[in-house]
């Protein structure tokens, strides 16, 4: 297996800082979720309509944001892999979001939930492709 090499012009300090905030937003998250289940699961708008309160459930799905966290730093550390690892995330964001628009679409979430899951669910789906094709090494601004 070979390593491909990033120009230098692709790893500059925008680049760089934007992905740092991206994963620390995601770690951030994630802490939340492992360290206060309850009080994510209280403070989040709209996630008391997905079911009752489960604080395993919960953790579960911090570890995932942990993930996207990961992925994310690594992406900084090994620039040249940065297309899939961030894509990775985005790929889990964009299924987790179908999953919302289905759960709406079938009546098992309201319809309000297509603008309350906006900050939550479907914005990150866009953030996380825009920094995909950001990283690819064509556009080393």
């Amino acid at each position: 297996m070979t390593m491909t090499t990033v120009p230098a012009a692709a790893r500059t300090p925008l680049k760089t800082g934007v992905l740092a905030l991206w994963g620390l937003f995601w770690l951030a998250v994630a802490l939340w979720m492992l360290g206060d289940p309850a009080g994510w699961y209280a403070g989040v708008d709209g996630v008391p309509n997905t079911g009752p309160y489960n604080p395993h459930f919960v953790r579960d799905i911090g570890m995932a944001y942990l993930t996207l966290a990961l992925l994310v730093f690594a992406a900084i550390r090994w620039p040249a892999q940065a297309v899939p690892l961030v894509g990775a995330g985005a790929l889990f964001l964009g299924l987790h979001a179908v999953l919302h628009v289905w759960d709406i679409a079938a009546g098992r979430l309201p319809a309000e939930h297509i603008l309350m899951d906006m900050p939550g669910v479907f914005v990150p789906v866009l953030v996380s492709i825009f920094l995909t094709w950001w990283c690819a090494p064509a556009r080393a601004a």
